[in-house]
């Protein structure tokens, strides 16, 4: 974070200072919540959580270095006192944004934020000094933290934004007002939270409507939703998307052998030839966003082109493919899970198996509300048309919801199995899997199937570890 005062955090914060021998004291190491993260020049944001109470640990971390702490009552060592330390937190990266007058870039959408945040980083990163969002860090107390990184050398400032009702991202860009606002999509993530896609639109849309007049709404132009987005803001409007009426667009999107696309990219300023090293047509949609903002920042067609060519995931678990020494591929996409990323990540799959036998070994989709038998069962449907070798679906009602779409669709029989867990799951792949097959694994977060594929890349003797 930038040097700041304890008397100016406190200001700032509307908070009151306890045991500061010197309000002059300068906070300038990063803000953090997690004490084992403390450095020299730290400020500790102590949260009250159901198991762990941050406020116990106030004497240690400024042992080890912290200047101060933020908290809801005296705690013996230097603390500003704040009735709220969410609301503090929100309120001090509000300043800092403020007083850096950096670029801020703020994205939302229903299904592949994360991935585009990355990319984005990664093409502005060429530009000049940037700062973005650590995986999926994208809410009340993740997105302040983030911006509390940023340091007078940054330049770009972007920031993903998750949202499970009305009211979220407006909050969000209250705390760190966007001058360039992306929306990827409108789809089914969440809800059974919001209630409909609609509500989920109104949700997405509050980003736009955050943008000052001289600000830029990069919309997708292939999805009709977000499209519909462009009267709800006062800011210029850029599409993007496949469309030939789109700003910045793709064409001759094709896969290589290996799932990974090459398309040619085409700008107001001019086209170039973009091979990505991501694996999925998906991320197509994700580049042309990633684009967009790149060329309202002043890059060029080619610097842009070259940028997402050298792109990759900073991101676990998300499209991560790793070939064991025995020629069997594995696919990690287990961070989490929607009926969009789901499809995506199937048709990723076939791409990536094309010629040899694939895998999908999926979960629960959590969230979905009255659509989850629908959606979990229109998922295994899709595996059975896009002629996925065989079907594992883990756990408890939505992965049989899964295993009888798959039934149903084309009368399968052993080629789609119920188990009970993720070790189920890894005996009965480590006893039929054979060289040259490709194994792709997708839930929900709170399903942990990440544990999977690392089982079978640890190696024979590796069992799932308990969560």
């Amino acid at each position: 974070m930038i040097a700041l005062s304890l008397a100016e955090i406190a200001e700032a914060v509307g908070g009151q200072t306890h045991d500061i021998p010197d309000p002059s004291a300068q906070v300038t190491g990063p803000v953090v919540r997690d004490s084992r993260e403390v450095v020299p020049g730290s400020l500790f944001a102590a949260f009250a959580g159901e198991r762990v109470d941050g406020h116990d640990f106030a004497a240690q971390v400024v042992d080890a270095g912290a200047v101060a702490v933020l908290a809801q009552r005296p705690v013996g060592v230097p603390a500003i006192v704040v009735d709220d330390v969410q609301t503090a937190l929100g309120a001090l990266a509000r300043h800092v944004v403020r007083k850096l007058g950096t670029t801020l870039v703020a994205l939302t959408g229903s299904a592949g934020k994360t991935s585009t945040k990355d990319l984005i980083a990664q093409v502005l990163q060429r530009k000049a000094p940037t700062v973005w969002t650590p995986g999926s860090f994208n809410n009340e107390i993740g997105l302040p933290l983030t911006a509390l990184s940023a340091t007078e050398e940054t330049r770009f400032l972007v920031l993903e934004m998750g949202a499970r009702g009305i009211g979220h991202i407006r909050y969000l860009t209250g705390l760190t007002p966007p001058r360039i606002g992306v929306v990827l999509n409108v789809g089914t993530a969440h809800i059974g939270e919001f209630g409909g896609r609609e509500q989920i639109a109104q949700a997405k849309g509050e980003l736009v409507e955050a943008l000052p007049e001289d600000g830029t709404a990069v919309l997708n132009a292939d999805d009709p939703l977000v499209r519909a987005m462009a009267s709800r803001t006062k800011a210029r409007v850029i599409l993007f998307g496949e469309t030939d009426e789109a700003d910045v667009r793709a064409e001759n999107v094709h896969l290589a052998e290996s799932g990974r696309p090459s398309f040619t990219l085409h700008t107001p300023s001019g086209c170039s030839d973009v091979t990505m090293r991501l694996y999925g047509e998906h991320h197509v949609s994700n580049a042309l966003a990633a684009a967009a903002v790149a060329h309202e920042l002043g890059m060029s067609a080619e610097e842009i082109a070259t940028a997402l060519s050298g792109a990759g995931s900073l991101s676990r678990w998300r499209m991560e493919v790793t070939e064991r020494p025995d020629g069997v591929t594995v696919v990690n996409d287990a961070y989490n899970a929607n009926p969009e990323s789901m499809k995506a990540a199937l048709r990723a799959l076939v791409a990536i198996g094309k010629g040899r036998r694939t895998w999908a070994v999926l979960g629960k989709m959590a969230e979905l509300g009255d659509e989850a038998l629908a959606e979990h069962d229109a998922v295994g449907r899709l595996a059975v048309r896009l002629n996925v070798s065989k079907l594992v679906a883990v756990g408890g009602r939505e992965a049989a919801w899964l295993q009888l779409g798959a039934y149903n669709e084309g009368s399968w029989g052993e080629e789609s199995v119920h188990v009970s867990d993720a070790q189920a799951a890894v005996d009965l792949l480590r006893s039929e899997l054979r060289p040259g097959d490709v194994v792709l694994v997708k839930a929900s977060r709170s399903v942990g199937l990440e544990s999977v594929a690392e089982a079978l890349l640890a190696g024979a003797e590796g069992e799932v570890s308990a969560r």
